[in-house]
């Protein structure tokens, strides 16, 4: 008797032992080759769809056991569209459960660089994402939607802020666009509120502004200081004659030198032709840009042109006459260079 015990016992144990590990190999094993790679799962998409995907990217060794365990956790019927990240060494049941759950993996998405245009940002925000850049450009140039989010179609644009931002790729244009208001909300923090109000600017005038302080100089340090001759020339009433907005209004940036024929295009952005600031940004400026207009300084200048040493810096001057000497000696270095 108890031999038969101990052989029955150990024939439970055997068997217990051999389905554990049968489970652990099936559930558990890592069942990924080494290399990382990001399963992306459309909208509409099948179940079908998604084994056709894993397969067409060979980074399941053993597409058997994952099927196994696809069906155990019913996949066929409840599964998530996304992107989802597939480490080397994964288990099926990891796997699975992620794509059933849909614990995606997110990106980010990078607002930097000449953004000048709403097709341009489409371009931009949906380079990583799942809707296509048409469906961006629809939202962003939709008036009733941005009209909810307290902006003009004209100052749109205003609110993407530069920097970094996480995404899911199933993101849809509104819910992305809903995402950059908040951080637009918290950017506009007391502090830069008050200096806007002291400026006598709104955010949206401020960006504005920014826009055409960061396309007349590369240098961060003379964003103050720029910023503080076009506000001297909005007090005084006096046209902003900004260069960058005419190379906006007549849709060419690359211009090198602005000639009398673009001054006399009729557009809003036209700052020779219309005083005030333009309806709204030119580019999206990067934030020291907009912090540098905020901390603008407080001087008596009204105009600026590069210095003759063509360092990228400029001279500023209080009057006319000042600022035609510091243009003629602009100009002569100009002329030695081509000589």
């Amino acid at each position: 008797m108890k031999r038969i015990i101990s052989g029955t016992t150990f024939i439970i144990i055997l068997i217990i032992s051999v389905t554990a590990y049968y489970g652990y190999s099936v559930l558990f094993k890592p069942n990924t080759t080494g290399k990382e790679a990001f399963l992306l799962i459309p909208h509409g998409s099948d179940y079908n769809s998604v084994i056709d995907s894993l397969n067409s990217m060979k980074v399941i060794k053993n597409m058997g056991k994952f099927k196994k365990v696809a069906r155990f956790e019913d996949l066929k019927e409840s599964f998530k569209p996304g992107r989802y990240r597939i480490k080397p060494g994964m288990g099926n049941r990891e796997l699975v459960r992620a794509i059933k759950y849909g614990w995606q993996t997110p990106l980010n998405i990078t607002i930097s660089g000449n953004i000048r245009t709403k097709e341009k940002l489409a371009s931009v925000l949906a380079r990583k994402i799942e809707c296509d850049s048409a469906s961006m450009a629809d939202m962003l140039n939709n008036k009733e939607f941005a009209d909810s989010l307290g902006f003009r179609p004209e100052t749109f644009i205003a609110m993407f802020l530069p920097n970094t931002y996480e995404f899911y790729w199933t993101v849809s244009p509104r819910e992305l666009a809903l995402r950059f208001k908040k951080e637009y909300d918290k950017f506009w923090n007391t502090s830069r509120m008050a200096k806007a109000k002291s400026a006598g600017l709104t955010p949206e005038e401020v960006i504005t502004l920014a826009s055409i302080v960061s396309e007349e100089s590369n240098l961060k340090q003379e964003y103050p200081k720029i910023a503080g001759v076009y506000l001297n020339r909005l007090k005084g009433g006096v046209a902003l004659q900004a260069d960058p907005t005419i190379k906006f209004a007549v849709k060419d940036p690359s211009i090198k030198r602005i000639l009398f024929k673009h001054l006399k295009i009729d557009s809003p952005y036209n700052t020779y032709k219309y005083r005030g600031l333009p309806p709204g940004p030119i580019t999206i400026p990067p934030v020291p840009a907009i912090d540098g207009v905020l901390d603008y300084e407080n001087h008596k200048f009204l105009y600026f042109c590069a210095k003759p040493e063509l360092d990228g810096s400029h001279t500023f001057a209080a009057t006319l006459e000042e600022h035609h000497r510091n243009a003629r000696a602009y100009q002569k270095a100009i002329s030695k260079l081509k000589l």
